[in-house]
């Protein structure tokens, strides 16, 4: 049995490296910020410890086994309910899976933690932390100013709006990040409008210039490229 001072130790470097990772999403302002983090990751590492050495008195008595690892078990799969609490579905667009696999992995952090594997906890929070914060600009860079797209439309003066783009797009609708309407200096009685959308896939694209294109009042349709 471990002493006082070693049980607390461990419970404190849970509470440390689950707030190393919790501040990364705090500042994203997440609703799985710096506090669930560090709860999940102290919590984690008590259950650890509590079905590694809070059975002694029990196993000094004969034709006792427990298996410690049980509990361990029962954290990685209960996980899941503040995992699910985290996820956010927008229209066709999920958000908050990076913060529910971040809950995920601190709890496996504060396990580790709680059975003394300080090595692989702290090298998995630097890990943890590289993934969340240094490869994100990689991926914006890289991946998701792939995936925007970008096109404008000469439209009628009053022929089109945001509720009714929202209404022809549908359940693509949240893929618009950017919606801007001003007046041609062209064609007075008509407006150019400028649609940014991201995250969407080739064939999502497909689908929604084909759908604006056959709206009324749509004179020209100029797709622009959005590539780096």
């Amino acid at each position: 049995m471990l002493g006082n001072f070693e049980l607390i130790s461990r419970l404190v470097i849970a509470a440390a490296l689950g707030s190393v990772i919790g501040f990364e999403r705090e500042r994203l302002s997440w609703a799985a910020g710096l506090r669930t983090h560090m709860l999940v990751c102290v919590g984690s590492a008590l259950i650890m410890l509590v079905s590694a050495f809070g059975f002694a008195d029990v196993l000094a008595g004969d034709h006792i086994v427990l298996d410690p690892s049980r509990m361990a078990a029962q954290v990685v799969s209960g996980i899941g309910f503040l995992g699910a609490g985290s996820i956010l579905m927008r229209g066709e667009i999920v958000r908050g899976l990076t913060t529910a696999a971040s809950l995920w992995s601190v709890a496996a952090v504060g396990l580790a933690v709680g059975g003394g594997l300080y090595t692989p906890a702290i090298a998995a929070t630097v890990i943890i932390l590289i993934i969340l914060a240094g490869i994100k600009p990689l991926e914006r860079r890289f991946i998701t100013v792939r995936q925007r797209r970008q096109f404008t439309m000469l439209v009628e003066r009053g022929s089109l709006t945001f509720h009714s783009l929202h209404d022809a797009l549908g359940m693509a609708s949240p893929r618009v990040k950017q919606f801007v309407m001003q007046q041609s200096d062209d064609t007075p009685d008509c407006d150019v409008v400028t649609i940014v959308l991201h995250r969407v896939s080739a064939t999502e694209y497909a689908a929604i210039t084909a759908s604006l294109r056959k709206l009324p009042g749509v004179r020209q349709f100029h797709e622009e490229d959005s590539s780096p």
